[in-house]
This record gives structure tokens, C-alpha cells and sequence, in this order.
């Protein structure tokens, strides 16, 4: 094993200890609706309202990111590790939109009604590195649940933060 192959596999197993809040990213093209399962969407900034989702290449999902669309970042929780899974590549294109509750805004933007929170984002610039492309999206809408359950992805597995409740 070259010393550049040990190192993509050391990062790899250093990646699966890192736990994230699992989100979808959902958009559309005018004609087609998109939605991907991501763990690497973070806070980019308060001044303006920002966030970044880093998306690979090869995905449908950059393709269209790539047009300069708007897109939704839907934080799930929990009791949605099946949507999570549907949007992370067991499901292809409009077929994932039949696991959740999908509603659209009038410009088509799909969202997930009941994500735990549904930031709505217009498309403010993109940088490339590597093989993926950072695309920027200035916060113009949020939408939070009172319930805090996140879904949480570590170790190739789901889990959450929430304390269990009392019986």
C-alpha cells in the first residue's frame, strides 16, 4: 500500500469518529426534484446567515447544485433515519421523495415538514477542492420544531444525543 493510500485510509477511519447531525439537502431544477443525505453541511457564518454543504462530483445532487439553484437543508431527527437512508443512495431520484412528509414552497424548493429544522437557502457562491465542491447558501428562511431529537451519524451507524425518557 502506497503512503498516499495509508493516509487516505488513516483519514477515513479518523472521518468515522467524527459524529455529525445528519441532513438532507433538498432542490430543484424547475423540472426535477433532488434530495441527498449529507453530514458535511456546517454554520458558516451569523453576518450575513450562512451555511456550507460539500458535495461530491459524481453526485446527481452537484450537477444541479452546479446551475446556481437554491436549496434546503433539512435537519432531521431521529425518527428519520428511513428518509436519511432513502436520500443517502438506497432510493434514486423522484423515489425518494415517497419516504417523508415532502411539501414544496411556491418556487417548487422541496423541504421535509417535519425535519426538526428547515433552513431555506439562495445559492451564494461555491468553491472547488478536490473532489468535491463547497456550495455556499445565505440563510433567507428557517423553520425549527420545538423538539430537539437529532439524528446523528458515527461509526457507519445512527444514534442520537437525546436522553431516553422516563417510563
Amino acid at each position: 500500500m502506497s503512503q498516499s493510500d495509508t493516509l487516505k485510509n488513516q483519514m477515513m477511519q479518523s472521518m468515522r469518529r467524527l459524529a455529525s447531525s445528519v441532513s438532507v439537502v433538498s432542490t430543484t431544477n424547475g423540472s426535477d426534484r433532488h434530495a441527498m443525505a449529507a453530514t458535511s453541511v456546517t454554520s458558516l457564518s451569523m453576518d450575513p446567515p450562512s451555511l456550507l454543504v460539500c458535495v461530491n462530483k459524481s453526485t446527481a445532487m452537484h450537477e444541479v447544485l452546479d446551475e446556481g439553484v437554491d436549496f434546503c437543508i433539512n435537519v432531521l431527527s431521529q425518527e428519520q433515519a428511513e428518509v436519511s437512508s432513502a436520500c443517502g443512495g438506497k432510493l434514486k431520484g423522484e423515489e425518494r421523495f415517497t419516504v417523508g412528509n415532502w411539501k414544496e414552497v411556491d418556487s417548487g424548493l422541496p423541504y421535509l415538514a417535519d425535519a426538526q429544522s428547515i433552513v431555506m437557502l439562495e445559492q451564494d457562491g461555491r468553491y472547488e477542492y478536490g473532489s468535491h465542491t463547497i456550495f455556499i447558501g445565505k440563510v433567507k428562511e428557517v423553520k425549527n420544531s420545538e423538539e430537539i431529537n437529532p439524528l446523528i451519524y458515527v461509526d457507519g451507524r445512527y444514534t442520537t444525543t437525546a436522553e431516553a425518557e422516563e417510563a
